[in-house]
């Protein structure tokens, strides 16, 4: 992951210049490897770069051939071999990154550009012959973005990847909605990611295809391995990222037959990315798939997490944390994730600690799980829908606010340390087609396990001559929260712990400044007033809480939930 700071229409943007680089820097974990900047008129676009693809060419911000479009984006554009290819006037491109094409993508679909990418990211783009701005996030948020807007500067509009860029100059912040686009020529913000899976009204009526979703995961998986850098994959050993493990080790083999391996020696100069033959051209920067958990000693993803890796034969490296590790890391994880929601909070700090340790190992990317359980509906929670279509609409609901809650989570947990995450199951072609099946399929029910219809996708055990995709004891292994599999001592740690550091007093009279937004939990209350400490009231106003449905509980915890193995005392 990048980081980019940005500004239009300042009305002394060479005096504020300084200050906006100070502000750029704010997120320069997020890119340690450069640090670029470019002024024009009354903008400033400024970036700090994480190097992955197009490493020794594509500094930025990007600029075309007569410097009239600046452009700052974080992200990855998968497809950007194929739209190079498409593209009518036939640029020349002065770098090998993937995001330079959307300068001049731009210069032929204006404000479309964004429908036409498949990737990730988030961009401000600048045109100085219109004095425009137009910026755009990927259709489901996961990088993280935010735009401002200043009393003291009317006219002006900031943009930047997190809020400690912004609340220093903007007592106005929102998170920059996913799937839309912004131009300032209308000071508009519109969709431009609307597939019929959206409509809250529209209730799928196809059957499930196995196949579909076994062949378009695993190319999601593909796509997702464009790199010039040595990468691996998070592996808590769950369904989800123990599947992206499989697949991703499978690809990784076919890799290392027809693409260069460096073995630590010199990296070749290469377009790498996904071709319109759905071929990849990457560089395996590592010899093996190198994977990777974190958890209290003998939690149960630790232990997953071994099978898994034995079964796959990827170098495993298996990190243990102590509770007291752990909680003396809280205030650095909120700094990071800027939120005070609980679960987000409980599940980002082991994942922030990894993260560390991955970046240590000299390993720049890793492929992650997120949205599986949204798509799927594999929260324990989902048991308790009393419809189908109930269940569907909470599907969208939950994959509408990843953003908010498990994007974000795994976007600045590892960006903290310059380390990107990348999540195949939310591939808009993945979407499409888990998002379209009748929900009457994923719907848990006592003859079906949580996600049956993904791992009956995987499931091989009906030819005896394929390779098995995972064990059959991970394939079927009920979901776990991250912040639970990780052991469960780290919730109960946090609950006690809060407990000792809130009194009865506080937390029957919060503070005004909270509004209704009142935390349920001497937990959240913790949480929220070390939140208060680093962030200006402007901030809150981003922050979502995550919580189930269709229960009595509000704890977010999976073991609150009555059908887990291992459920909390307290009745659901």
């Amino acid at each position: 992951m990048c980081g980019i700071f940005a500004c239009h229409r300042h009305p002394d943007v060479q005096k504020f210049k300084p200050q906006a680089l100070q502000l750029s820097k704010a997120v320069r974990h997020r890119g340690p490897d450069w640090s670029g900047n470019f002024v024009c008129n009354k903008t400033i676009l400024c970036h700090e770069r994480l190097s992955i693809v197009g490493i020794e060419s594509g500094a930025q911000p990007l600029t075309n051939s007569d410097d009239t479009l600046i452009l700052a984006v974080n992200g990855e554009i998968y497809n950007h071999r194929i739209l190079r290819k498409q593209l009518k006037h036939k640029p020349v491109f002065k770098t090998a990154s993937d995001c330079e094409v959307i300068l001049h993508l731009y210069e032929e679909h204006d404000i479309d550009t964004p429908k036409l990418l498949d990737g990730m990211f988030s961009f401000v783009l600048y045109d100085a012959k219109k004095d425009r701005v137009i910026a755009a996030r990927d259709p489901i948020g996961i990088t993280t973005f935010y735009m401002g807007y200043s009393s003291s500067t009317p006219g002006a509009v900031y943009f930047a990847s997190e809020l400690k860029s912004l609340h220093p100059v903007c007592d106005k912040i929102l998170s920059f909605p996913p799937g839309h686009v912004y131009d300032s020529l209308t000071g508009k913000t519109t969709r431009y990611f609307d597939p019929k899976w959206r409509d809250p009204s529209f209730i799928p009526t196809a059957p499930v295809d196995y196949t579909a979703i076994r062949t378009t995961l695993e190319k999601a998986v593909r796509k997702r391995l464009m790199a010039e850098v040595p990468y691996g994959v998070l592996l808590s050993g769950g369904l989800d990222s123990s599947l992206i493990a499989s697949i991703a080790a499978r690809e990784t083999q076919k890799l290392k037959k027809n693409a260069g391996e460096t073995d630590g020696g010199p990296i070749p100069h290469t377009l790498v990315g996904i071709d319109d033959d759905d071929s990849l051209s990457t560089i395996t920067a590592l010899p093996e798939l190198h994977s990777f958990s974190i958890g209290l000693p003998g939690s149960p993803d630790t232990v997953a997490a071994k099978k898994v890796a034995d079964f796959l034969g990827t170098v495993h490296h298996s990190l243990t944390f102590t509770l007291e590790e752990g909680l003396d890391a809280l205030r650095d994880v909120i700094y990071h994730l800027e939120s005070f929601d609980v679960t987000t909070i409980r599940a980002s700090t082991p994942m922030y600690l990894l993260s560390r340790k991955i970046k240590a190992l000299g390993v720049k990317m890793v492929l992650s799980g997120e949205g599986s359980d949204e798509i799927f509906g594999g929260y324990l929670y989902f048991g308790n829908a009393p419809n189908k279509e109930e269940f569907h609409r909470e599907t969208i609901g939950r994959v509408g606010n990843l953003h908010l809650s498990d994007c974000l989570r795994a976007n600045k947990s590892t960006s903290a340390w310059g380390v990107e995450a990348r999540v195949p199951f939310l591939d808009k072609q993945f979407l499409e087609v888990a998002m379209g099946i009748d929900p009457a399929e994923k719907m848990i029910t006592k003859d079906r396990i949580e996600k049956y219809i993904l791992r009956k996708a995987f499931d091989t055990s009906d030819d005896p001559t394929a390779q098995p995709y995972l064990p059959d004891e991970i394939l079927w292994r009920q979901k776990e929260q991250f912040s639970d599999g990780v052991g469960y001592g780290w919730i109960d740690i946090l609950k006690d712990t809060a407990a000792k550091m809130v009194s009865d007093e506080q937390f029957a009279h919060p503070k005004p400044s909270w509004g209704t937004d009142i935390p349920d939990s001497k937990e959240g209350y913790w949480y929220r007033c070390m939140f208060d400490e680093m962030f200006p009231v402007q901030c809150a106003e981003t922050v979502m809480r995550w919580t189930p449905k269709w229960s009595n509980q509000t704890d977010p915890s999976g073991r609150a939930i009555a059908s887990h193995v291992n459920k909390y005392d307290a009745k659901n």
